[in-house]
């Protein structure tokens, strides 16, 4: 179904349309949530959260093709307004000794799991060596496709610096990821022969 039809029959009320929609987009939404606050569960409330708000302002989006970008403000201004909640008063969170025991691992490989923890934290610490601009015009337009013109516009920086900034912040982040291997964020250099 068009993003538009499915946008109308969410505007008349059809909750199938509604449970819809936030199939289809929950895991962009959760995964900007994810990079921004860099843990699982904060992405999770804050992708309801979102959800929650493009609900009661779905008639503020009138134009299909505006929904994507409108959708990844309204996440990337949450993502950041719970940022600055959690540096005002920042949260003790813990499990309890007894129930850490009982909690099990399920999923792949926990070889695999690690490699690929390795490489997402990688790329994550190198994200985060970027300028906050640079680091905010890599997620947007590299990471959520977003378009020049709706990043520059979400941003408020001409286009023309966003190409700028986008090509700059690219060359950065590789150099950083292709450092040598003892340079590089997160390596330790275990396990290699």
């Amino acid at each position: 179904m068009e993003i538009g039809d499915l946008l109308d029959r969410c505007r008349a009320g059809d909750e199938l349309a509604w449970e819809a929609l936030v199939r289809r987009f929950q895991a962009r939404v959760h995964g900007l949530a994810l990079l921004y606050l860099g843990d699982r569960e904060e992405a999770r409330d804050c992708a309801q959260d979102v959800f929650v708000r493009v609900y009661r302002h779905l008639d503020d989006c009138r134009e299909a093709e505006g929904f994507l970008p409108w959708l990844l403000r309204i996440t990337r201004n949450a993502a950041i307004d719970r940022q600055r909640r959690h540096r005002a008063r920042p949260s003790g969170r813990s499990v309890p000794l007894e129930e850490a025991s009982s909690i099990a691992a399920p999923g792949p490989d926990p070889a695999d799991e690690l490699a690929r923890t390795r490489r997402r934290d990688r790329v994550r610490a190198a994200l985060d060596r970027l300028g906050s601009l640079n680091r905010e015009i890599v997620i947007l337009k590299e990471i959520q496709g977003l378009s020049f013109e709706s990043v520059a516009g979400m941003l408020g920086i001409p286009v023309g610096t966003a190409k700028s900034r986008s090509n700059r912040a690219r060359l950065e982040l590789a150099r950083m990821l292709a450092g040598p291997s003892g340079d590089g964020p997160g390596e330790t250099g275990e396990g290699r022969s």
